[in-house]
């Protein structure tokens, strides 16, 4: 059920997805909402986090990556769903850092920052022990090689989730690079992706490679 703490009204698709991120995350899997942009992903997690916070099942903190356009916006939705959270926005010439940080972002239930801080920071966040990392807009971390992408994954985390309406733009690599984010390894490696999914899907399109990616 929708936390008594939630305010608003999800619609059935988003209680659903809401259902289906708190079913993930009992059982430790990572998952990619990728409901079309305008769907209403952040509500979704949002109440998610609320309900964490309701039932009392995690002390720590969780860290929402975000391009800098819409950190904004993700203060704003907070207070309006969930006002119970405490919120706190790592950003701008003023934000904290080392053992100032940490203290802050333990006082908080929800982080809030942004791609270019995740590397930039990388030492900093990465002390910090988080209940979750959440990623808005996850086709920024499509290419596997960027420094961004790799400091986004040593972020020691209980959970992760990726929210994309795009999790592929243009090739299947980058769906390989937002799962090793996700389930390490649950893709293969990445050569073994390339070669048992990638090349026969895009060169040759090869339908029993497709069917098995799909399953």
């Amino acid at each position: 059920p929708v936390p008594q703490g939630f305010h608003g009204q999800l619609r059935p698709y988003q209680v659903r997805g809401f259902s289906w991120l708190a079913f993930l995350r009992r059982w430790g899997m990572g998952a990619c909402l990728a409901d079309d942009m305008g769907l209403g992903k952040t509500p979704e997690t949002l109440a998610l986090l609320l309900r964490e916070k309701e039932q009392g099942a995690n002390n720590k903190p969780t860290l929402v990556i975000c391009p800098t356009s819409v950190v904004g916006n993700w203060q704003r939705e907070a207070a309006r769903f969930a006002p119970a959270l405490r919120v706190m926005v790592h950003h701008g010439a003023e934000r904290a850092s080392g053992e100032d940080l940490v203290a802050q972002a333990q006082a908080h239930d929800l982080v809030i920052s942004s791609y270019g801080l995740a590397r930039r920071d990388e030492k900093h966040l990465s002390g910090i022990p988080w209940a979750g990392v959440i990623l808005d807009e996850a086709q920024n971390i499509k290419n596997p090689q960027a420094k961004q992408t790799q400091a986004i994954r040593k972020l020691p985390a209980e959970y992760r989730f990726c929210l994309t309406g795009t999790p592929v733009e243009n090739r299947l690599s980058e769906l390989w690079s937002i799962m090793q984010f996700l389930n390490p390894g649950y893709l293969c490696s990445q050569k073994g992706f390339r070669e048992q999914f990638a090349l026969p899907i895009e060169r040759y399109q090869d339908k029993e490679a497709t069917e098995q990616l799909k399953g």
